[in-house]
């Protein structure tokens, strides 16, 4: 597999609408395994194939992966590994919403912009496998942000577009220090 140049806000293909995928061969194939690549090496929880400069429906998304010793919802035991599966969607489409979440955003191509997004709570989504056959999927929480930001991709759309506030350098690091603190005085309790 290769590792693809993912492109900058001031590419104009990000702007583009993707078109459908017609042909699931081993172009296609060989895209999506480019794009797990590219994503994982740039520690991304999505990446769009716009992104990379192919102007097809086609994203991928890093989901938690089913872990049987835990509860639906919950994290891990900390002695257990925290793994993650990669959801690879081809065509796809929302079918239902549920909910709203507002929080940090950040996106692959606009490197150190963040914002303040908000987002369906859950998704349930139609769309097709690499080989062509449909499914459905449903995501919940960060899964269902990291959807729509990629779904967002395929339309020409860029998180800026929809975000309630675009942070500054300052305004971050005290997002990051609040959530920081939060997650501490809970740890102590």
């Amino acid at each position: 597999m290769a590792l693809r140049n993912i492109l900058k806000d001031s590419d104009p293909a990000l702007r583009k609408k993707s078109r459908p995928v017609t042909e699931f061969n081993k172009r296609l194939w060989e895209l999506i395994d480019d794009m797990r690549d590219t994503m994982i090496d740039a520690n991304g929880s999505g990446l769009a194939a716009p992104q990379v400069g192919v102007l097809r429906r086609v994203f991928l998304v890093a989901a938690p992966a089913a872990n049987e010793s835990a509860a639906e919802g919950e994290q891990p035991p900390e002695d257990e590994e925290y793994e993650e599966e990669i959801m690879e969607l081809v065509n796809p489409e929302i079918l239902e919403v549920n909910g709203e979440q507002t929080g940090l955003e950040g996106c692959l191509s606009l490197p150190g912009v963040w914002g303040i997004v908000t987002r369906p709570m859950r998704v349930k989504v139609r769309a097709q496998d690499r080989f062509g056959k449909f499914f459905e999927a449903e995501g919940e929480g960060l899964t269902a942000r990291a959807i729509c930001h990629e779904l967002g991709h395929l339309e020409g759309q860029l998180f800026t577009d929809v975000a309630d506030k675009i942070l500054d350098g300052k305004e971050l690091e005290e997002l990051i220090a609040g959530r920081e603190e939060k997650e501490d005085s809970e740890r102590s309790e």
